[in-house]
């Protein structure tokens, strides 16, 4: 039975995408069955980790608003070894058609993933930057959120308005949601700022933040823009060091559940 997880964020930049690829394609490598949901209309993390989709492809709006099988929808990557539900701009306006929705518009996507919890370890929501319908349904279906915190000045602010959603979906539409980490992004030991924000950090969130830090490094950004996960593009990078990481601190974590 797979462990759901959002990866969460309302602020744009802070490496929510990233994370999700890097996170998903780590776990993929350590021969765990791996499924990306990208429910992003920008489709970032359809693009970032290889995949193409044209305005006319079955993507997961369709599985969410158009009542097409998840089979129809799922496509298989060889590197990394994971399955994916992609997204395109078409996602766009689910969250108006979702508010015209007049029973369980919440609880969409939590109907897609329950159905297919059986056949993955992990699934991997890449949520929008944004607090609409369409966070609720991925924070719905979700086990737990983890939260990419970028080390920069307001940084706590912005996990304020997120974790006020969280709480208010908690109490209306999943009780069980629980927060599986702050993982901070970004972060550049030779300023003071990244170790204020991660003191910071840490204060607030004391055991939920990961002890792995997820560096600045150009090559993190350069993957995406190749389709490829960072173990694909430069396994040797300080980026991919990071991830590994940090796969293997959400799996201890995980363990016996």
């Amino acid at each position: 039975m797979a462990k759901v997880i959002a990866i969460a964020n309302q602020k744009g930049g802070v490496g929510k995408t990233t994370t999700s690829i890097n996170l998903a394609a780590g776990l993929a490598y350590l021969n765990k069955k791996v499924l990306i949901v990208d429910f992003d209309p920008q489709g970032n993390a359809t693009q970032g980790i290889g995949h193409r989709v044209g305005l006319k492809d079955l993507t997961v709006y369709d599985v969410l608003l158009s009542d097409v099988g998840f089979e129809n929808c799922v496509r298989s990557l060889k590197r990394p070894p994971l399955d994916i539900i992609p997204a395109n701009i078409n996602l766009a306006g689910a969250d108006l058609e979702l508010a015209n929705v007049e029973k369980d518009r919440e609880h969409m996507l939590k109907g897609v993933i329950d159905s297919i919890r059986d056949k993955y370890d992990f699934i991997i929501i890449d949520c929008p930057p944004s607090l609409g319908l369409l966070n609720t349904n991925a924070l719905t279906a979700a086990d737990s959120v983890l939260i990419p915190v970028q080390c920069e000045y307001y940084a706590l602010e912005g996990v304020t308005l997120l974790l006020q959603t969280i709480r208010l979906v908690q109490k209306l539409f999943n009780p069980s949601l629980k927060i599986e980490g702050i993982l901070l992004t970004m972060y550049d030991n030779r300023t003071n700022l990244s170790k204020e924000v991660e003191a910071e950090v840490r204060r607030h969130f004391k055991e939920k933040t990961y002890k792995t830090l997820i560096p600045r490094n150009i090559k993190l950004s350069e993957a995406p823009s190749l389709g490829k996960s960072i173990f694909d593009y430069d396994m040797k990078s300080e980026g991919a060091r990071a991830y590994v990481a940090l796969t293997k601190e959400l799996i201890e974590n995980n363990q016996g559940e």
